[in-house]
């Protein structure tokens, strides 16, 4: 894979126990990707990968352990020692200091950014609170809307190209987690939008979408281990494939969207997803993961 950027930034939040692994990394070689959320999971992975195709990078977030953990890995496959920045992205003036602690300390340049937003909560229309909503937009869309504006200018400059980490709840329509589905659908939006609005100064922006992916994303939204071994367990009914994913096979997808083999690819949603978009999950017998499996580890 050929990636000529000199500069990456990866975006993301520790967000107390319900986060899917936030963080910001920012990549060198690619000298210059924000990664929001890298700490855990899909953000991680991708850190990793973009360490080994010869990034330098800085990571963000509220939780310094995650940071320093992901940090010393990323180190372990690199040789470079990653700049950690800990803060809140849900913050204004915390994102404004990240964004601008991360620019000065990378000469001022920004190649690509990934927009890992991270966090999910459970209940249909009858559970959900607007408390909830609130705080899913803030996180997962508010946070993105925000970030992009500030790297807009920089991606402009270099002719870079947004990655967005968005899912299949973003494709489709599931019970059970209408607040985590509207924010993802909005990412989807966000991204064909401003793809359009960029698309004239040669910044690509794409997303993409897994499917169920091995991460602590779930537990963390208040699935115990039991539930969750079942949700993944069904996966094998959910997925064409007959599994669920893997972070690094998402990160694998979002270094193909920022390198130069994507140079002809803006505005679209990728599924990475073992073929669930492309099933009728609801037409399943609820045993076998149908009308939505999510909310029925919920309910039994």
């Amino acid at each position: 894979m050929h990636v000529e950027w000199e500069f990456c930034l990866m975006s993301g939040f520790c967000d107390r126990s319900e986060l899917s692994g936030p963080v910001c990394a920012w990549i060198s070689h690619l000298q210059g990707s924000f990664f929001k959320g890298a700490s855990s999971g899909i953000g991680a992975s991708t850190a990793l990968l973009f360490s080994k195709l010869g990034a330098a990078l800085a990571l963000t977030g509220r939780n310094a352990a995650n940071l320093e953990k992901i940090g010393q890995k990323c180190e372990a496959v690199s040789g470079k020692k990653p700049l950690l920045l800990t803060g809140d992205l849900t913050d204004d003036e915390d994102t404004k200091r990240i964004f601008k602690g991360a620019i000065d300390g990378h000469s001022g340049k920004l190649d690509i950014l990934v927009n890992n937003a991270g966090i999910i909560a459970l209940g249909g229309i009858q559970k959900a609170t607007l408390e909830q909503y609130d705080r899913l937009m803030a996180t997962n869309v508010r946070s993105m809307f925000h970030l992009t504006q500030l790297a807009v200018p920089y991606l402009i400059e270099s002719k870079g190209n947004i990655v967005n980490v968005s899912s299949i709840n973003g494709l489709r329509a599931f019970a059970g987690v209408l607040t985590y589905s509207i924010s993802k659908h909005a990412i989807d939006a966000f991204t064909r939008c401003v793809a359009l609005d960029l698309a004239d100064k040669q910044v690509r922006v794409n997303c993409v979408n897994p499917g169920v992916t091995h991460t602590e994303l779930h537990r963390r939204a208040g699935l115990n281990d039991k539930e969750y071994d079942a949700y993944l367990k069904r996966a094998r009914f959910t997925h064409a494939l007959g599994r669920h994913g893997q972070p690094e096979e998402v990160a694998d997808c979002i270094a193909f969207l920022v390198s130069n083999q994507a140079s002809f690819i803006t505005g679209a949603c990728i599924p990475v997803d073992g073929g669930r978009h492309a099933l009728c999950p609801s037409s399943l017998s609820r045993e076998e993961g149908g009308v939505s499996a999510m909310s029925q580890a919920v309910e039994d």
